[in-house]
């Protein structure tokens, strides 16, 4: 029984608790609003809406104008946007290896023992036909003897009348010979073994090429097995160089593309040779993919496993090229700050979104936005960046007033405009600011609008986005505005005063201001 009023009592204090809320949010519904605003705001947007606010991302840029004395200061350069024949060329390092193709191996088609070597350590250079070591085999000799029993016989039954006879002993000689031949006999040994009517005990094993020894493995008195590898002989007038291509780079490369390559040890001397063959499989780890390249080396200059310097030349054909240095990376946009062929009187730079293609030395081929014959920056980019976002910005936050024609702004009373700020120099966290506006006759001008906007360019070497605080200052006895403002970094802002009063401007101020501190 107590359990059941223990249970009673606390759903009644729970459905008088809602009854309450229910009442609260009736009698203030703008609470509800309030709290249904909220909850929105946090709600995470679409997918849409991410993609929107990503390409959105970039800040805003305009024309900029500059005096000759005032690009001079800056180090501004301009080049032409043209047409000519590209030349590239892509720098990397690779390794001699032996050319596939010359290499060749000494086996034997049969068992037996080694007897003598005559090249007995690696590195040794050998010519084509060289003996190498001789080896004695009972199944070679005993083919041997079985040879000479069947050309004896042959001989003693070619006079017999019986049918068959004289054939099957000629049959017998040509079934010899076949496995001699099969053994890998040579000619000579042959015809040697059928004028001397003599077994040969040890058979004498020669070079099939000409080259250097590059593995030894016969020893004397050795047992060796059919199929043993006994030398392996390079031919190292020509080699192989495998060198190390990045991925973005493969598209540039082709099959017969000339290259040239250089070695520490022989300086000056270069070793032209060409592309034979790009790898299709990358390294996972370097992702990089192997290009071969064939080299004469005709002089055996160069050695097995040396380390070499890989220059590839490209011709790219003729192409629209503009100076790598008037090329602008700003976030994830290309711009180039173009001159305007207008009468502007002082230099007129419309930053420009272009696309750019492989680079080719000191210029960048151009695939989008530029046309031949254009002038470009090609030096302080980053300032002329800077200057365009700043204008920008002061161009949204402090527009001209609607309907106010140039003979109304001349003949709009003179405003004084004294701004300061508490500290003096600013700093990183809350700072106050203060402005005091007066008439022509000093007296202080009241029921004015007054904001003051910090703004900080992107810089997008650094990877930071355009900073913007906007201070709205509350009005004080004798034409006082003060009010505060949050500095997120230490640096250099570009401050805007705007006072308004009845929707017209009536004063405004632009300085620079640099505040003390790291980030927040």
């Amino acid at each position: 029984m107590q359990r059941y009023r223990i249970a009673f009592f606390i759903t009644l204090t729970a459905a008088v608790l809602l009854a309450a809320g229910v009442v609260l949010l009736w009698l203030d519904p703008q609470a509800l609003k309030t709290r249904i605003s909220s909850v929105v705001s946090r709600a995470p947007s679409s997918p849409e809406t991410a993609r929107s606010e990503t390409t959105t991302s970039e800040p805003a840029l305009v024309p900029v104008s500059l005096t000759p004395q005032r690009m001079q200061s800056i180090g501004v350069k301009t080049g032409t946007v043209e047409y000519r024949q590209v030349h590239d060329e892509i720098l990397t390092t690779g390794n001699v290896e032996v050319d596939e193709t010359r290499l060749a191996e000494v086996q034997v088609r049969f068992a037996g023992w080694i007897q003598k070597v005559y090249i007995d350590s690696t590195f040794k250079p050998v010519q084509k036909g060289q003996p190498l070591l001789t080896i004695y085999s009972p199944e070679l000799v005993r083919t041997e003897n079985e040879y000479l029993l069947a050309k004896q016989n042959r001989g003693l039954l070619a006079q017999s009348t019986i049918p068959g006879v004289a054939s099957g002993a000629g049959t017998l000689v040509s079934s010899a010979i076949e496995r001699l031949k099969q053994w890998g006999l040579p000619e000579h040994d042959i015809q040697e073994l059928e004028e001397t009517g003599q077994a040969k005990r040890d058979l004498e094993i020669d070079s099939p090429a000409s080259g250097l020894i590059i593995e030894r493995n016969a020893l004397p008195t050795m047992y060796v097995q059919p199929g043993t590898k006994l030398y392996s002989i390079a031919d190292l007038s020509t080699v192989w160089v495998y060198a190390q291509l990045f991925q973005n780079d493969i598209g540039r490369v082709k099959v017969g593309d000339s290259a040239v390559i250089t070695v520490d040890s022989y300086p000056g001397r270069t070793f032209p040779g060409r592309v034979s063959f790009i790898s299709p499989q990358l390294d996972q780890t370097t992702r990089t993919a192997k290009v071969r390249l064939e080299i004469a080396n005709p002089d055996m200059k160069l050695s097995l496993g040396m380390f070499v310097n890989v220059k590839l030349a490209l011709a790219l054909g003729r192409q629209l090229v503009i100076p790598a240095s008037g090329v602008y990376q700003s976030g994830t946009r290309q711009i180039a700050f173009v001159v305007s062929t207008e009468d502007h009187g002082d230099e007129h730079f419309e930053p420009r979104e272009i696309e750019t293609g492989a680079r080719a030395g000191e210029d960048f081929v151009v695939t989008k936005g530029l046309k031949a014959g254009e002038r470009v920056a090609t030096s302080a980019n980053f300032l002329l960046d800077s200057e365009s976002q700043l204008q920008a910005a002061m161009g949204s936050f402090a527009p001209p007033p609607p309907g106010v024609g140039a003979a109304a702004a001349a003949n709009a009373p003179q405003v004084s405009l004294d701004y300061s700020s508490s500290p003096s120099t600013p700093r990183l966290g809350t700072n106050t600011l203060r402005v005091k506006l007066a008439g022509p006759d000093g007296a202080p001008i009241t029921g004015a609008q007054v904001t003051v906007t910090f703004l900080m360019a992107a810089m997008p070497a650094m990877g930071m986005p355009a900073m913007r605080n906007v201070a709205t200052l509350s009005e004080h006895a004798g034409g006082v505005y003060e009010g505060p403002v949050q500095i997120q970094m230490g640096g250099t802002w570009q401050v805007t005063v705007l006072a308004t009063k009845n929707g017209q401007t009536i004063a405004q101020k632009q300085l620079s201001v640099t505040a003390e501190g790291g980030t927040q």
